[in-house]
């Protein structure tokens, strides 16, 4: 457990490095608050049916699924605000219209074949499902979890067979060559304008799908545990790529380079491309899941899997993990013993507890994990210079011009405390912390929607990406921290409001740190107010109605012609308007 108070000395020990006539995170959050704006209007425009299948198939290149209607209906009931954007999902889905639905099938049953491949069989018949128990009891949360996020709508979906990975660490990992030409294969299946031949569900679906007790056993799945992942987890980058082509053996210095694709100075500023490993080496000495993962039963083809999270490169299909749906964890405050008081009124403070569950330390390979790293940093950031502890110039308020902002080598923060408590504390402390740290383990983690959900302000560190981040705008919902955490001072520095020891004592001084302290809060809220709106059990449900939807089809081996169409077709301009009413669904 760590525990940073949030002011901190600022006089500089050396001279400045740098000096800027504004600070950069003024318009990274500005330009923020635009695109999450932007987001939600062109993920939102499909106010009825007819405007929904239209930007479906304009969007796709394709008819939505069969039952669109039924799964619009769903979303809409449920006040979904995210109806036309599932980009992620059809990026998760897209290379498997490169393989033949029997293929698809037959691979399935490779891997729910035998316990070894550590997947749970979710087989779905009739309208009601059976998860089976060939897989660790440990994790019969996971699959009970699964099932019961489909009770409200499994009767619409078709008969399959579903392959659950029961590891926190992804599993399919498909090289570069072989992707691009699965994707090439997928392409020829896109149609914007193809007439639906067909608009129901083949009648022998079950017979398609083979019996449990026919499967051969197999074990698609290879097994290199405790060794460096990272050369397997970057084989689906371009060969021309920094990553391919650089061998970064040296752990000691902090590779900048690395990061400067997506940083903004010592700001990360993109964070989707933050979660590709291609263009940082870096990586490979950064993070417990590279340097010495726990399981890695991982294959090079194209397996269908699904999975909770993944990291940049591998090809699970993502779906909403059951952790979050069953509260496994969950945001719960108290008005007596654990209250969530506003913003202003939360200890100044930055906090963060857990366990060293990126992997398995050997050769002191837990140096360079993540959480390690972390501790390090703050107990000896006046003396850290190597990769592991990388101190970098922190960016304050020049002391000589106050309007200015200089970057400068840090003193170690006043007052640091790391406390050991004799006995864990609740979980539900947390909120007495103004600013909350998140860094995933071996997958993603599971208290960054609580966090989300509280009055604190989350900051999040990480390389694994999950079904929701599609919906989420850093530095408008959240405060993303690079995995280096070279930029963590600085960011702490901004949002505490900490100015020179100069400035301090100014009303201008005094005046900008509270505008400093009001913008984290501003994050905060709206993060909060947009987690109670898109990332709400209703919203895991509705992604993962869609999601099946969208996976009987492509297991059906009459997928080609098969969707939805409305009765007459769809009469829907440009801008999706329409002079006419919802028209009545084929098939119903």
């Amino acid at each position: 457990m760590l525990l940073l108070l949030g002011r901190c000395r600022s006089r500089p020990k050396r001279a400045p490095i740098e000096s800027l006539e504004s600070h950069p995170l003024d318009g990274i959050i500005n330009d923020a608050a635009v695109k999450a704006g932007d987001w939600l209007q062109q993920a939102s425009r499909g106010q009825t049916l007819e405007v929904a299948v239209f930007n479906y198939r304009k969007r796709y290149g394709r008819a939505p699924p069969p039952a669109f209607d039924i799964w619009y209906n769903y979303a809409t009931q449920r006040s979904s605000l995210v109806i036309d954007d599932y980009d992620n999902m059809y990026e998760d889905l897209r290379p498997f219209w490169g393989l033949s639905p029997v293929e698809i099938r037959r691979r399935t049953h490779e891997i729910i074949s035998d316990s070894y491949n550590d997947a749970a069989r979710i087989m779905i018949r009739g309208g009601h499902t059976n998860t089976g128990a060939n897989f660790k009891p440990t994790h019969r949360w996971m699959v009970d979890g699964f099932a019961h996020m489909m009770t409200d709508f499994l009767k619409f979906i078709p008969d399959m067979d579903i392959a659950l990975n029961l590891n926190d660490e992804p599993r399919v990992a498909v090289p570069y060559g072989k992707m691009k030409r699965l994707l090439k294969a997928a392409e020829s299946s896109s149609d914007p304008t193809g007439k639906v031949k067909k608009h129901q569900w083949d009648s022998n679906r079950d017979k398609q799908w083979m019996r449990a007790e026919n499967a051969v056993a197999s074990r698609p799945f290879g097994h290199k545990p405790r060794l460096n992942s990272f050369t397997a987890a970057t084989a689906a980058c371009p060969p021309s790529s920094p990553s391919r082509r650089n061998f970064l053996w040296d752990a000691s210095p902090l590779c900048l380079s690395c990061a400067a694709p997506h940083s903004q100075g010592v700001f990360l500023s993109n964070w989707s491309l933050a979660a590709s490993p291609c263009h940082q080496p870096d990586l490979r000495n950064l993070h417990g899941f590279y340097l010495s993962p726990a399981a890695f039963r991982t294959s090079t083809e194209l397996l269908p899997i699904f999975s909770q999270s993944k990291a940049g490169g591998f090809a699970d299909i993502l779906y909403p993990s059951p952790w979050n749906y069953i509260d496994k964890v969950l945001y719960a405050p108290t008005t007596d013993k654990h209250p969530d008081p506003p913003f202003a009124e939360k200890q100044n403070s930055l906090f963060w507890r857990g366990a060293t569950s990126e992997g398995v330390s050997r050769f002191g390979t837990w140096k360079g994990m993540a959480r390690q790293r972390l501790i390090h940093l703050t107990s000896n950031s006046s003396t850290s210079t190597s990769l592991f502890t990388p101190t970098t110039p922190m960016l304050l308020p020049d002391p000589h011009h106050e309007s200015q902002y200089t970057y400068t080598l840090p003193p170690p923060p006043r007052n640091p405390r790391q406390p050991h408590p004799k006995h864990l504390l609740h979980f539900q402390a947390h909120w007495q912390h103004r600013y909350l740290l998140d860094t995933d383990g071996a997958g993603f983690s599971g208290r960054f929607l609580p966090f989300l959900q509280s009055h604190s302000l989350p900051l999040r560190s990480g390389i694994f990406r999950t079904w929701y981040d599609h919906r989420l705008t850093a530095w408008a919902h959240f405060v993303p921290i690079d995995i280096r955490l070279h930029g963590l001072w600085s960011t702490l520095a901004y949002f505490t409001g900490t100015v020179g020891e100069k400035g301090a004592r100014t009303l201008r001084g005094r005046v900008g740190m509270e505008k400093r302290i009001k913008r984290g809060e501003e994050i905060a809220e709206r993060g909060r107010s947009w987690a109670g709106k898109v990332v709400r059990k209703e919203d895991m449900e509705v992604y993962l109605f869609r999601l099946l939807l969208e996976w009987g089809r492509l297991t059906d081996d009459g997928r080609e012609g098969l969707g939805f169409e409305l009765e007459g077709g769809e009469k829907v301009d440009e801008k999706g308007g329409s002079g006419e009413g919802d028209k009545k669904a084929k098939g119903d």
